[in-house]
């Protein structure tokens, strides 16, 4: 990396200066990332209050090693959590006195604010095999269109086709794609594939948007679920609404917490006591679903955190 476009480089951080209207994950961007995981530093992208995050930028700023900075005014905050943020010499780090969100991240959206339906699945590919499969499967059960296309970063550089992303995934020891639908609705998904022997686990998130006019499909779920274990195994599906700009981008503002909607597992499984679940899909490869919620209620969070404990106990005692 050509250390002359990194705006600050200090032993804990490598801060990057962005002022667009909305942020990509870009080549750079991605390879900046990695090298940041390399030498233990976090990257800390910056941009005024008015920019936004495209749906795979929020999606890696979400987890480790990226931080997202939003500069408002005289002061500094955190852009997906509203927690303020000083400069210490070496890294942003929070106001320790702080007791509130930052005043930028209340302010209105600048969009309406619809709902976006996120499907997290996770499966284990065998050795052979084309890996294009599930997303294309899952996309088109949402949007009614195949892909469009699909890359390691933005714009995508490549068309739809499953065995080039095969043959590109299975080089390499692990991976993050970027697929995006072209169906009526802006639909994208962000998949994270890893060797396991000479096997391929995949974790991929598909998010559709809704305008506020438009209705999620949530009472389809079960068949779609189920259509989605018919056509390859998996090992669970996690489904929830996150309010949001239906155009998948994200606003360093406060638009609504997410709630889940249903999480399926493999096989025919009891759940814990008050939350049955259904099963769903083919008898000879079934999953069970268990419903959570409506996605709007945060009681489901609770039924949620009761299920995978009641999961991991019966895990560790089979």
């Amino acid at each position: 990396m050509k250390m002359s476009t990194v705006d600050v480089l200090t032993d804990q951080a490598m801060v990057l200066l962005q002022d667009r209207p909305v942020v990509p994950l870009t080549t750079w961007m991605a390879d900046a990332i990695g090298d940041c995981a390399e030498s233990g530093r976090t990257l800390q992208l910056v941009t005024p209050l008015d920019s936004r995050l495209s749906l795979p930028l929020r999606v890696v700023a979400s987890g480790p090693g990226v931080q997202w900075v939003v500069r408002n005014a005289d002061g500094y905050y955190e852009g997906l959590t509203g927690r303020p943020l000083q400069w210490s010499g070496g890294t942003f780090m929070p106001v320790p006195e702080a007791r509130d969100y930052a005043p930028g991240f209340t302010t209105r959206p600048t969009a309406p604010i619809g709902a976006q339906l996120s499907l997290t699945y996770r499966l284990r590919h065998g050795s052979g095999g084309a890996l294009g499969g599930p997303v294309q499967r899952l996309l088109q059960l949402l949007t009614g269109k195949a892909p469009a296309g699909w890359g390691p970063a933005e714009p995508l550089q490549h068309p739809w086709h499953p065995d080039r992303l095969t043959e590109y995934v299975r080089g390499r020891a692990a991976a993050r794609l970027i697929v995006v639908g072209d169906g009526p609705r802006p639909a994208q998904a962000v998949g994270e594939f890893a060797a396991d022997g000479g096997a391929v686990s995949e974790v991929t998130t598909v998010t559709v948007g809704y305008a506020p006019e438009d209705t999620p499909p949530l009472k389809h779920l079960p068949s779609l679920i189920g259509a989605m274990g018919a056509a390859q195994p998996l090992s669970s599906l996690f489904a929830q609404l996150i309010p949001g700009r239906a155009d998948l981008t994200v606003e360093a503002r406060w638009t609504g917490a997410a709630a889940p909607i249903g999480m399926a597992v493999t096989g025919t499984v009891t759940g814990p006591a008050g939350l049955p679940g259904q099963q769903v899909g083919p008898a000879g490869n079934p999953l069970t679903l268990f419903p959570l919620g409506d996605g709007r209620s945060p009681d489901g969070w609770q039924r949620h955190r009761m299920l995978m404990q009641h999961l991991q106990s019966t895990a560790a005692h089979a």
